[in-house]
This record gives C-alpha cells, sequence and structure tokens, in this order.
C-alpha cells in the first residue's frame, strides 16, 4: 500500500490527518486543485486580532496530498498571517521528512490554498469594514 518512500511522519499524517473537517463559521476558505493529478483542497481558516486561531481542511487525493494539507494546519496554526504568509513547499517538505520526488508537487496545494484562503479573509474584513 505504501511506499518505501514515504517516511514515519508521511504515514502517520497519512494515517491519522490533524485539522480535518470543515469550520462551519470559517472567515476565510481556499480552495486548489491539480487537474494534472486529480488532486482538490479546500483550507478553512478563522483568524482572530490577527492570529490563524483554527484551521482544518478537506482534501481529495494521495496520502502525501492527505499528509501535506494535515502538515500545513499545523505548522500554521496559531501563527500571524504574515507567519502564515512565508510558508513555503519546502517548509512542508521538511517539516513531514521528506517527499518522493514524484509527490513534492503535493505541497503546492497546501501553500495555494492557504494563501487563497488567507486572501478571502482580507476579501471578506474589507467588506464588513464597507
Amino acid at each position: 500500500m505504501f511506499s518505501e518512500d514515504y517516511t514515519d511522519t508521511v504515514i502517520e499524517h497519512f494515517m491519522c490527518p490533524r485539522n480535518v473537517g470543515i469550520i462551519k463559521d470559517a472567515n476565510g476558505e481556499g480552495t486548489i486543485g491539480d487537474p494534472g493529478c486529480g488532486d482538490s483542497l479546500c483550507i478553512y481558516i478563522n483568524v482572530k486580532n490577527n492570529i490563524i486561531d483554527d484551521i482544518s481542511f478537506l482534501v481529495f487525493g494521495c496520502p502525501a496530498s492527505i499528509a501535506t494539507s494535515s502538515m500545513t494546519t499545523e505548522l500554521v496554526k496559531g501563527k500571524t498571517i504574515e507567519q502564515a504568509l512565508k510558508l513555503t513547499e519546502d517548509d512542508i517538505i521538511n517539516a513531514l521528512g521528506g517527499l518522493p520526488e514524484k509527490k513534492k508537487h503535493c505541497s503546492n496545494l497546501g501553500v495555494k490554498a492557504l494563501r487563497k484562503a488567507i486572501d478571502d479573509y482580507f476579501a471578506k474584513s474589507i467588506h464588513k469594514e464597507e
């Protein structure tokens, strides 16, 4: 079932992903899909006082997509918006202890969906002020 190329951390985040689900009152939501491999990810955030207070995700994809999505949420939960925007694909891959070369593109989903969720949060914040 698993490639020997997956680290124990990748397998752990695939088998027991963190922060799975929908935040019904999320003040930011970002969805991204990669038509080349069929993976799709939606990240939900709740921001309070410029801090990502809560974050969750739903993903349709391979074990690497699930693991990278889980790790993305773990790396930015409790961080400021500015810190979250600095998250890179390499940060996610390194936190997982590496990914097989053919699966590294999966880390792009987390970063892109997170940035879309933050953009959505800012857009909703602006509309509230108007």
